[in-house]
């Protein structure tokens, strides 16, 4: 039986962990580089990687990832690093025959003030949560190079190049830095120390009131082996040649205060939770909605506080120095 060649770009982040757990499952022979094996931002490496290692199949997960925090910190280099790494992906995958590719992307593509719950068709339809529009603009430059690339050589070269759109991301192997991390990863981290240095209080961010949804990140690598694998009819049906995209989430979003008390909870913290009102709160809602993923067959398994419960018990072996 035919196996084919599997490049995981970010294989040792998040996603690209999970995605590697899960497809090995099924003994799939896949080419994984670190960032000392491969400078995913440099074109010639790139170039040389695509040209000698005969790849089948893509999964386009590697990117330049933070919170708040990092986007308004560092917005240069998210939106160039993110820009370049799947340029050279994508367009040497195109030039050395690679059929199949998923990007992964983000639901911060979609706009600040955009109906909730957020359909694909709400892409550019108004102005970016100004907080992160660096990168949410690399990753809506990534999701029309792959429709590009559909539209013009699709027929003639029979690629099939797919993208999905996940709602916020948490897990094992997630970045636990007390500045740069996303809201929950964060939170885990602080509400521990707080737990083992008798803190009475800490602050979060904001208001609190922001909703937001959240999957963990191993419903993340099946809904993006799904889509990579479900027949060319069925994912069509679906989608057009300018709106390609796939959301994916729970279907299920809480208020950031309702997410901190249950963080709070399974972590273990007696103290009291305070918020910081002269922090940004970002957008007031993000919520996806799910129809057409679930319409093509895939629908999330984890719950959000079991979810929690696995990713505080990695944190605690892995990542508790800190």
């Amino acid at each position: 039986m035919f196996k084919p060649r599997i490049f995981v770009a970010g294989h040792k982040g998040m996603v690209g962990s999970a995605l590697v757990r899960f497809l090995k499952k099924d003994n799939n022979e896949l080419i994984l580089r670190d960032r000392k094996e491969l400078d995913l931002l440099n074109q010639k490496d790139v170039q040389n990687f695509f040209k000698y290692e005969k790849i089948d199949q893509i999964y386009l997960a590697a990117a330049k990832v933070g919170g708040i925090h990092a986007n308004n910190t560092y917005p240069a280099e998210f939106i160039y690093e993110n820009l370049m790494v799947q340029n050279n992906i994508i367009y040497n995958a195109f030039l050395n025959g690679v059929k199949k590719l998923l990007f992964l992307g983000s639901s911060c593509i979609y706009p600040k003030n955009a109906t909730q719950p957020m359909k694909e068709e709400e892409l550019l339809t108004g102005k970016l949560e100004p907080t992160n529009e660096p990168y949410a603009i690399a990753k809506i430059a990534g999701i029309k190079l792959c429709e590009s690339f559909n539209r013009q050589y699709g027929k003639s070269h029979g690629i099939d190049y797919r993208s999905i759109m996940p709602t916020n991301l948490y897990g094992p192997g997630d970045n636990y830095h007390p500045e740069n991390s996303h809201v929950i990863p964060g939170l885990i981290h602080r509400f521990h120390n707080a737990k083992i240095n008798n803190v009475s209080n800490i602050s979060i961010w904001g208001t609190g009131t922001p909703k937001r949804e959240f999957l963990y990140v191993d419903d993340m690598a099946r809904a993006s082996i799904h889509i990579m694998n479900l027949d060319v009819k069925t994912y069509y049906d679906h989608v057009s040649e300018r709106c390609s995209h796939i959301n994916v989430g729970s279907g299920e979003d809480l208020t950031i205060k309702q997410l901190a008390e249950t963080i709070k909870e399974v972590v273990g913290f007696k103290g009291e939770i305070k918020f910081d009102l002269d922090k940004l709160d970002g957008s007031p809602r993000k919520f996806l909605n799910t129809e057409k993923i679930n319409n093509m067959g895939f629908k999330h398994e984890v719950s959000l506080r079991e979810g929690l419960i696995k990713t505080y018990q990695e944190y605690k072996i892995n990542n508790a120095k800190f």
